[in-house]
């Protein structure tokens, strides 16, 4: 999961974001190639990014946005693992699981059965 952090270590979407799709997918997926995906899971992660942004992203979802930093860029790295971004992103990673779990607890998530 390592590989999540720094929006994929590009700037990209946020990895707390990224790990949380990652669930969704893992319980609503169908598994096979033949069945199309649960539109109820898209409905959810749809919510669960909207949510995202309000409360927690501050209105964004990148990485680069969010933290500020540019990933390409060794020296803005080293600025970024000394300050108090990090913190705010383990904050954030926090909150993006608390706001996950909230979903995970929710009927039409526990209705699912994987098959």
């Amino acid at each position: 999961m390592g590989a999540y952090g720094g929006g994929l270590g590009a700037g990209e979407v946020c990895g707390a974001v990224f790990g949380a799709l990652a669930v969704f997918g893992l319980q609503f997926s169908r598994g096979k190639d033949e069945e199309k995906e649960n539109p109820r899971m898209w409905a959810m992660v749809r919510e669960f990014l909207k949510r995202f942004r309000e409360e927690i992203g501050q209105g964004k979802i990148y990485c680069r946005d969010i933290a500020g930093v540019d990933w390409s860029d060794v020296n803005a790295l080293k600025a970024f693992y000394k300050s108090e971004k990090l913190l705010a992103c383990r904050d954030l990673t926090g909150a993006t699981a608390r706001l996950l779990g909230e979903f995970m607890e929710s009927e039409p998530f526990l209705k699912q059965q994987r098959k």
